[in-house]
């Protein structure tokens, strides 16, 4: 029973601060999480990444520093249309080859739906990249310091740290209980609105074991004598984690520490969570949070004592995270457009449309460079094949099209990422939805925020009955058309 009272306050506070946690030992754990579905680990080439990500392209950076990040990460798609997010790791890092392969191969080998779950890397020349599972809902950092909708909620925060203890747990069970700088940018969320733990802070930062990329302040004590992470270092961040739940900022520890034994819960507690839970709960999990930032690491709780502990926390266990994190899930995450309508239902004939309409807008610097280059034999007779393929496009005459477009690329002089798209519809046109997909995907390489790109890619997975690839692409483009909208 609580005591009774509104807010948390000194009479909440257990006198038995240095009580212990119950040791996870009886709890039924039968599902341990691990996934089944995913490809095995694989080593990628430098190519194939490049092409994932439209040459690591700028607008591609999800890294917090964006290029001027140290390492920077980028989404990306393979050509089987899996989103991923590839880290770049900067020149000097991992120079002895051997070791940074068989590092992300150990990594590579967890498989947990707790996880962000590593599917490759590539080492090619000074190149070191991993390869990893697209989480598209951001970071913990993001909703819960800088939300724009909803602060997140209380039984929300419960949940981020069960699924965090879950996380850590799993891989300490693997014989992987070192994670390099734990902080709320390694914890994203996935289409479902789960949070995951990244597995990319499995791994060091570079061969130097440097491992705290945030301010000194958070550090575990030890880290500052030793500059070694240990088991218990883990801990000691999991415990700064806890008070970025409860508090919605990132408070340094020992100010932290300072409140609690002050007995200020006002002023740790976010004012956002009021009336939200109750005293025993909220007391709980300061608990539990003071028992981590021990200064002494071996009186700090492991993994699964943790969970032990907040699973009896959890609330509104039956309501799907996508809910409480107010994310718009499945069609109603889409805002959909005429052309967005036209893909979802594959009117090709609307498509033609929009596509004619458009003409060559989309085609950034295109004109200069043809300018500047007409006065080559080859480049007239590439502009006229061009020229016979914008006609044959606008009487629907799709082989002509095609033959007049493919004429045009096989050139080679400009890229074009409008003719790709018109190739790309006159191949659905003609029932070739694999070509279509192709040149969809290539006109995405050219230009890597242009929504018309993502549309076709959406209904040539349609005709490919790739469905959820669709509803990949679909968000894509819905996504991609809004921004140009709201900038244009």
């Amino acid at each position: 029973m609580g005591c009774g009272c509104s807010k948390l306050s000194a009479c909440c506070w257990s006198s038995d601060q240095n009580g212990s946690i119950p040791e996870a030992d009886n709890v039924e754990n039968e599902d341990k999480g691990e996934v089944d579905d995913l490809p095995a680990f694989r080593e990628y080439s430098i190519e194939a990444l490049k092409m994932a990500t439209s040459g690591f392209a700028m607008e591609n950076i999800v890294s917090e520093h964006g290029e001027k990040a140290t390492n920077v990460v980028y989404r990306g798609k393979l050509e089987n249309q899996k989103r991923i997010a590839v880290k770049r790791f900067n020149k000097s890092a991992w120079p002895d080859t051997r070791q940074f392969l068989e590092e992300a191969k150990a990594v590579g080998q967890l498989r947990n739906h707790r996880l962000v779950n590593l599917l490759g890397c590539c080492c090619e020349g000074d190149e070191r990249l991993l390869v990893a599972e697209f989480m598209p809902n951001d970071t913990l950092a993001k909703h819960l310091f800088h939300w724009e909708a909803q602060p997140m909620k209380w039984a929300m925060r419960l949940r981020v740290a069960l699924h965090l203890a879950e996380a850590l747990e799993y891989c300490t069970s693997k014989g992987r209980s070192l994670y390099h700088d734990l902080n709320a940018y390694r914890i994203i969320f996935d289409d479902e609105g789960n949070p995951r733990l990244s597995c990319f802070g499995l791994m060091k930062n570079s061969r130097d074991g440097k491992s705290y990329s945030t301010n000194l302040a958070f550090t575990p004590p030890e880290y500052l004598k030793t500059g070694r992470v240990t088991p218990e270092s883990v801990m000691y961040s999991f415990g700064t984690l806890l008070l970025d739940l409860l508090s919605g900022k990132h408070i340094p520890p020992s100010h932290a520490l300072d409140l609690i034994r002050a007995r200020n819960f006002q002023l740790l507690i976010d004012s956002c969570l009021e009336g939200q839970f109750s005293n025993d709960d909220g007391t709980e999990l300061v608990r539990l949070a003071s028992r981590c930032l021990q200064n002494e690491p071996r009186e700090r709780p492991n993994p699964k004592s943790l969970v032990a502990a907040l699973i009896p926390l959890q609330r509104d266990t039956e309501v799907p995270s996508h809910e409480l994190m107010g994310i718009l899930h499945g069609v109603d995450a889409v805002t959909l457009s005429l052309l967005g309508e036209a893909c979802l239902r594959m009117d090709l004939t609307a498509i033609h449309d929009v596509l004619e309409k458009l003409g060559y807008k989309d085609d950034e610097g295109a004109a200069t460079e043809l300018s500047f280059q007409m006065w080559t034999n080859q480049m007239q007779e590439t502009l006229t094949s061009k020229k016979k393929g914008d006609v044959a496009f606008r009487l629907k005459d799709f082989r002509a099209a095609i033959e007049c477009y493919s004429q045009f690329i096989d050139v080679r002089t400009m890229a074009s990422p409008t003719v790709y798209a018109r190739r790309s519809l006159s191949y659905l046109m003609n029932d070739m939805p694999q070509k279509a997909l192709n040149d969809a995907v290539q006109a995405q390489v050219i230009s890597p925020i242009w929504h018309i790109a993502s549309y076709l890619q959406t209904a040539a997975l349609h005709a490919l009955g790739k469905e959820d690839e669709a509803q990949a692409a679909l968000r894509e483009a819905s996504g991609l058309e809004s921004k140009k909208n709201a900038t244009s």
